[in-house]
């Protein structure tokens, strides 16, 4: 016999977190930050359902802080087995750990310098010794190979479109000579997305478990350089900057290519575009290195040279160089993390820019509840940052196309022909979202669902 149990992602976006016990052993799949609102967020100080200790193995899907990032706070809990992912997310990992305990490290500075916390010292959830440790359990796989993270299981990664390395997991389970198939989902990628593959065709499996995060709506239908030449070119002629919210891995990256490509073809003014992320820089690198897995057929249709690394594209690596960039004046566009608004060096420039009507914000991704990014596109007046009050008189534009997530019929396509599981579990959307994919599940393919809430626990049929 084995159990599921749901430890986060379960009736909210992030802290992805999903165990499978058996008689012999246990395997955690996923283990991130949880983010939003601080009622969230205090469930990273909580100690993990089960001794750190006992887990045999990790599987990862991809390298997003809310699937990865409490890796380092369960390694300092006592795990020291073996982290599977994929050698693209493996390249990846080590920048988002060590970014994210930079924060940490810093929000207990100034907790302790500005007396703030309830805490006395506060301290990390975790630091970049914890990450040093946790990167050298690190173990890549190719995908579409076989590898046994317990001896009584096996699992394979397949290309989920989501972003670079990106993967949902397929595992079996070997119990008394009976197999049993579970999908681990990850985060699903959109069809024809630019920059990514689409995701591979799923197999038949006998649970899944399946992300929602889009699953009560649909995106718009929008191509995704259309969309984005129309809001550059209505942010160039206000005369201002465009300020865009981005994750430094992935949207950065789809970004860039897409406006090299708007310029190249003459679809937008070349003005001045700016990086300021020394992480979003370090991944660019690391993309470049696995161009193998890019669809660049944006740029091939328009007739453009692809590269994500050019000349004109200015990368602002250093706090100095982020400041120059307060210098400019007129048009110009930068990409500065965090993507949800909630921290990074993107908060600077909305601190100096949002009360100039000249100023575009474009919000490029989900924005969970409870972070800036979700205020902005509810119509707030103003922001609070860094403990003031920041009035609004920025322009607040969306680009839906861009989102990294299949939206409800896009997932129905990806589940479509598929033999019914057993049950399907759906995680990683909020409650709305889980249940309208819920329903359409149960409407248009007659599965049966469940929609999971933390602390669940299934017997599953092995």
């Amino acid at each position: 016999m084995a159990q599921i149990k749901f430890l986060g992602a379960a009736g909210m976006v992030s802290g992805s977190r999903h165990l499978l016990e058996m008689s012999t052993g246990r395997v955690l799949v996923d283990c991130g930050l949880f983010q939003g609102e601080k009622q969230l967020r205090t469930r990273n100080w909580q100690r993990f359902a089960v001794p750190a200790d006992t887990i045999n193995a990790v599987v990862l899907t991809h390298a997003h802080i809310d699937h990865s990032g409490w890796l380092p706070r369960l390694v300092r809990e006592g795990f020291s087995g073996p982290i599977f992912t994929s050698p693209a997310t493996a390249d990846l990992l080590g920048l988002m750990l060590y970014d994210s305990a930079k924060c940490q490290v810093e929000d207990a500075y100034f907790a302790n310098r500005q007396g703030y916390s309830k805490h006395s010292p506060a301290l990390p959830l975790y630091d970049e010794h914890d990450v040093d440790h946790t990167l050298r359990l690190v173990k890549s796989v190719p995908r579409e190979k076989w590898f046994e993270p317990h001896p009584a299981m096996r699992c394979r990664f397949h290309d989920a479109g989501h972003m670079l390395g990106s993967s949902f997991i397929e595992m079996e389970i070997v119990s008394a000579g009976r197999t049993t198939r579970i999908v681990f989902s990850g985060d699903v990628g959109r069809y024809n997305a630019p920059l990514y593959n689409d995701p591979v065709a799923l197999p038949p499996c006998d649970y899944l478990v399946c992300e929602s995060t889009y699953g009560d709506r649909d995106h718009t239908q929008a191509k995704p350089l259309d969309e984005l030449e129309l809001r550059t070119n209505e942010a160039i002629e206000r005369g201002g900057m465009m300020l865009v919210a981005s994750f430094a891995i992935g949207r950065c990256q789809q970004l860039v290519y897409l406006l090299r490509t708007l310029m190249a073809a003459g679809r937008i003014p070349e003005v001045p575009v700016w990086v300021d992320s020394p992480m979003a820089v370090a991944a660019t690198e690391i993309f470049d290195k696995h161009r193998a897995e890019h669809d660049l057929s944006e740029a091939k249709a328009a007739g453009v040279a692809s590269a994500l690394t050019v000349p004109w594209v200015r990368m602002a690596r250093t706090a100095e160089e982020s400041k120059a960039i307060n210098r400019h004046n007129g048009p110009g566009i930068v990409i500065a993390s965090s993507g949800m608004m909630n921290g990074g060096r993107i908060l600077h420039h909305l601190a100096q820019r949002l009360p100039d009507p000249q100023t575009t914000v474009l919000v490029a991704g989900f924005q969970a509840t409870g972070t800036r990014g979700r205020s902005l596109i509810n119509g707030a007046q103003s922001l609070r940052i860094h403990g003031r009050d920041i009035p609004v008189r920025a322009t607040v534009r969306r680009v839906d196309a861009l989102s990294g997530h299949a939206d409800r019929h896009e997932l129905g396509r990806w589940l479509t022909g598929l033999p019914a599981p057993k049950c399907t579990f759906l995680v990683h959307g909020e409650p709305p979202a889980a249940s309208g994919m819920a329903a359409f599940l149960q409407e248009n393919l007659g599965w049966k669902t469940h929609s999971a809430a933390i602390g669940d626990t299934f017997n599953l049929d092995t």
